[in-house]
């Protein structure tokens, strides 16, 4: 036992800031279907290499899917959204993969990135002062919602804003667009597992990392659980704009960053 516990990082740094950013994601998978999972790779990024922070990620947000499922199982799933924007996330990932190397990855997810601030900044001024929206189902915009997230997933590891504004404008109950967010995210972290197991399979150590930040993640998810229960819908919908809107705005900036260093 003593041999196996020598595998784990003995850096202090490592869990002091490793076990709090997990508990974070995971506090947010369980408030808001997901959210804060677009911070894991560049906090972790301080105590290790950012390759292996995105290894290390991909397990652990897979391992909170399954606790937050309990809470928000296939009766809180819109299905007839999921019934347009699953396989178009998969046919986004794929087109993520196929032009990965035709195409600025950059220009994509900072384009993604403005349009999303642009629709926050919208609902922040004005749209939250209106009676909530109540979109009905659309297939042409769920549609392409799950297209750009399968791809932004793909190429910039952010996947959230363009099924997210998709889902907000809707105006589902709390619970609906939770567990709706949850299932899309779900998939797309299951098809994501297989090339970081490939690399992981390589870098051993991720696994070793992953296992030691796991004990954070049931926890997180619980105390979001909890949040999401007591919340009140137009309480919980600010924070979800709000989240929405700082990931686009670091959507943005990773990839202006990118563009002209």
């Amino acid at each position: 036992m003593s041999g196996f516990l020598a595998l784990f990082p003995s850096d202090p740094a490592f869990y002091i800031v490793g076990l709090p950013t997990v508990f974070l994601i995971a506090m947010s998978k369980g408030a808001f279907g997901g959210g804060l999972a677009i911070l894991g790779v560049p906090l972790l990024s301080l105590v290790m290499s950012p390759l292996d922070a995105a290894i290390t990620v991909a397990p652990l947000v897979s391992f909170m899917d399954v606790f937050a499922l309990g809470s928000f199982g296939p009766k809180t799933w819109s299905k007839k959204d999921l019934g347009w924007i699953l396989p178009a996330l998969i046919a986004g990932i794929g087109l993520g993969y196929f032009f990965f190397t035709r195409v600025n990855p950059h220009i994509v997810a900072a384009s993604i990135g403005f349009v999303t601030l642009l629709f926050t900044a919208y609902w922040f001024l004005l749209g939250r002062r209106a009676k909530a929206a109540h979109m009905p189902s659309s297939p042409l915009l769920a549609t392409a919602a799950g297209v750009a997230s399968g791809f932004t997933t793909f190429v910039a590891h952010s996947g959230g804003p363009p099924v997210n504004m998709y889902l907000l404008k809707r105006g589902l109950d709390k619970s609906v667009y939770t567990g709706t967010n949850l299932a899309i995210f779900m998939l797309g972290n299951a098809i994501k597992l297989v090339p970081y197991g490939a690399l992981a399979y390589a870098k051993p150590s991720t696994w070793i990392a992953a296992l030691a930040l796991a004990p954070a993640a049931p926890f997180g998810v619980w105390l979001g659980v909890h949040l999401h229960r007591r919340l009140e819908q137009n309480v919980l919908y600010f924070w979800c704009y709000l989240l929405l809107a700082g990931a686009a705005a670091k959507l943005l900036f990773d990839a202006l960053r990118a563009l002209f260093h």
